[in-house]
């Protein structure tokens, strides 16, 4: 094979270097896209991880605070029995406001209404120190029952200063319809 002259050793250089260029544009770009497509997905899985992450820790944090209420109520709502509930719930009611120091006066209930998903509703008049009525009206919602106050009237009570006349209606809800997932309730 006869030797290269420099002209034609130049010439093999170009196209050599023109080759290459030509193949790394041509894979490069493939091979940069790929790359930039996993980094996308690599991406997107890490989102939907982080999402999980703190769905998972919604849920804990819910279990977290049943338990919570299971022990300070010492209430199932798993064991609630349909036709106790609203004895139950009265009587926790009735506690919370003895260890006020609230005097109760006469409690009325009535049935529900069902298409509202409601098993009860009581009506009941207290009488007692401004600190002790907002106490009851805080513990009513952790009695572990699934109590609504629908209305509250607040009136002077004239026996002494500082004490007032709390007149309550409470919605006892129906907790097995509650519970119920979304698209299998029946209105």
């Amino acid at each position: 094979m006869p030797a290269l002259t420099e002209r034609e050793k130049l010439t093999v250089r170009f196209g050599v270097v023109a080759v290459v260029v030509y193949l790394a544009c041509f894979y490069g770009l493939r091979g940069w896209k790929a790359i930039e497509e996993y980094r996308t997905d690599y991406q997107t899985l890490v989102r939907q991880a982080g999402d999980l992450k703190i769905e998972l820790q919604r849920h804990e944090n819910k279990i977290l605070l049943t338990e919570k209420l299971k022990k300070e109520t010492g209430i199932d709502p798993e064991k609630l029995a349909r036709a106790t509930v609203v004895g139950q719930a009265s009587a926790a009611i009735q506690q919370a406001a003895q260890r006020g120091g609230i005097k109760l006066g006469p409690i009325r209930e009535s049935p529900g209404n069902r298409s509202g998903r409601e098993l009860a509703s009581m009506q009941l008049d207290a009488t007692g120190p401004v600190a002790a009525i907002t106490s009851l009206l805080h513990q009513l919602e952790t009695t572990g029952f699934p109590l609504i106050v629908d209305s509250i009237q607040i009136d002077p009570d004239p026996r002494g200063p500082g004490m007032v006349k709390l007149t309550l209606r409470i919605v006892i809800l129906d907790h097995d319809l509650w519970k119920q997932p979304e698209g299998r309730r029946n209105a």
